[in-house]
Parts: C-alpha cells; structure tokens; sequence
C-alpha cells in the first residue's frame, strides 16, 4: 500500500498564533503517525514564486493522510493557524515503482 504525504507551502504572518498550531497540531500527527520529512529549512527557488515555509509529512497511507486532515484534533490545531499564515497544502499518494 503506497504511503501518503501532504505538501504545504506557507507565508506566516503571526507567529505566536503559528507556535500554538504547531504545538496543537502534534496530537493529530501522533494519532496518524504522521513523520515529518520536511519541517521548514533552507531552502533555494529554482522555479515559479515559492513561500517561506515548506512541511512534508509522510503518513502510512493515503487515508491516513486524509483522516489526519479531517479529524477533530488537527481541525482544532488548524484553527490557531486560520488567519495566521497563507498555505497551500496538498494530499499526495506515495509512488511505488
């Protein structure tokens, strides 16, 4: 079964209120055993107009990656980071080749 990811790409504007997601979102992350690849670093463009910040997760399964997102513990962490931070996320199934 191919895992699951989610790609973020993301511009803070308040970072205490970004803190407090990153700290809530742990316990959705531990319940879907989410594993961070990419959490942040250097980092250098080579196409298009990226944002600040990258995040990489990587889930056991593509449903887990969608469960996670659903759930009630990530929507409640995702709340501290509504109107903090501009995000584009996606929800990607693993390539097994």
């Amino acid at each position: 079964m191919p895992k699951g990811y989610w790609v973020a790409h993301v511009d803070v504007s308040d970072p205490e209120a970004y803190q407090r997601y990153r700290e809530a979102n742990a316990e959705a992350f531990a319940k879907y055993e989410a594993r961070f690849l990419v959490r942040g670093g250097a980092q250098e463009a080579r196409e298009g107009a990226p944002r600040a910040r990258h995040v990489v997760l990587e889930f056991p399964s593509i449903e887990a990656a969608r469960n996670c997102y659903d759930s009630p513990e990530y929507q409640r962490a995702k709340a501290h980071r509504d109107g903090a931070a501009e995000a584009d996320l996606v929800i990607v199934e693993g390539y097994e080749g």
